[in-house]
């Protein structure tokens, strides 16, 4: 199993499950749009008996403006 932790953006700090630790890019769906994250880094505890498999995506933009609502 691979996770993914995410830095920046509206789900900073966010960890995801992650299929494949070798992908660049993650869209996620985050209230009526989507926000994208690209990996940084090389994968971390990649041993047997370190915990999962660890890769870092820092936020790269949104598909709608991410802030306050007017409700």
């Amino acid at each position: 199993m691979a996770i993914a932790r995410l830095s920046g953006g509206p789900l900073d700090g966010q960890v995801v499950p992650l299929e494949d630790p070798s992908q660049d890019s993650l869209i996620l769906a985050y209230t009526e749009g989507q926000v994208v994250y690209d990996r940084q880094g090389e994968p971390q505890h990649t041993g047997e008996h370190d915990g999962p498999t660890e890769v870092r995506f820092v936020f790269v933009e949104s598909t709608q403006e991410i802030g306050q609502s007017d409700e």
